[in-house]
């Protein structure tokens, strides 16, 4: 359920939402920046210390945020979450579907029935159980937006990650589904693909200097930051993307652009 707490200033004009996944990572990264921009965040997570360290953060920085436990696997608990959040501030007016997990290094062939069950049901079951709280709301009012977290893999394959994969290129799938389906009624929803990001979880699947190297072969020159991410979320749950919806906007430093090559010569200047 949500931790109720006293909002650190007026909220009549604030925008309410929340974030899931939010107790590290682009989560994190979203939910501050979120609060930062004035809205009231909503930080989800099934880890409550670091999802409360993450509120902590907002309201250290005078931002505005609570913190709600909730396993997106089980829609009980989502639409429990969603229902405290109107209960309390009768709207919802964005959301940042962002929980997710990685584990790697299966083929197809080998890799347990349990791991695929698990992925596929956060990163997308999930995702559908919390647009489907957040879309019947949003529905109600004929206005809201959500951004859901897929990745440069949800439109690309890489090597023994077929269940993230997977998931990833579902994420793609319903989002534009419930762009197309919710336009007529004023709801916008979008996603980000992010490439090789600075996040515990990437630190988690490769080594610093694994990382190191994947930043060295996007061609930017480097991993992205969180923040980054974050900031593509912010501008598309913003009325400044009013006209955006059903969008899979790339936030990969041109990772997914190029086809692999030789080495080549910079160009010179």
């Amino acid at each position: 359920m949500t931790e109720r707490a006293p909002e650190p200033a007026p909220a009549a004009a604030r925008r309410v939402g929340l974030v899931t996944g939010a107790a590290s990572g682009i989560g994190r990264a979203s939910a501050r920046l979120l609060a930062a921009e004035g809205a009231h965040v909503t930080v989800v997570d099934v880890d409550r210390e670091a999802g409360e360290e993450t509120v902590r953060l907002i309201r250290e920085a005078r931002g505005s945020a609570e913190f709600a436990t909730c396993d997106v696997r089980i829609g009980a608990e989502v639409e429990a979450v969603v229902g405290a959040i109107v209960d309390r501030h009768g709207r919802l007016d964005f959301a940042h579907n962002n929980a997710g997990i990685c584990p790697v290094g299966y083929a197809v062939d080998t890799l347990p029935e349990e791991v695929w069950e698990r992925v596929i049901a956060v990163n997308l079951t999930g995702v559908w159980l919390s647009m489907k709280h957040e879309l019947a709301v949003m529905r109600r009012q004929r206005s809201g937006a959500i951004v859901n977290t897929s990745s440069l893999c949800g439109e690309r394959a890489s090597p023994l990650t077929s269940p993230y994969n997977t998931s990833k290129h579902g994420v793609i799938g319903l989002t534009r589904e419930a762009a197309v389906d919710f336009a007529p009624l004023g709801v916008r929803v979008n996603a980000v693909l992010p490439g090789v990001v600075d996040t515990a979880m990437a630190h988690r699947i490769g080594s610093d200097e694994e990382i190191r190297a994947m930043g060295e072969a996007t061609p930017i020159g480097r991993v992205a930051a969180p923040e980054e991410i974050a900031a593509a979320v912010v501008w598309l749950l913003s009325d400044a993307a009013s006209y955006v919806t059903g969008h899979c906007l790339a936030v990969d430093g041109a990772l997914g652009i190029p086809l692999p090559t030789p080495p080549i010569t910079p160009l010179a200047g």
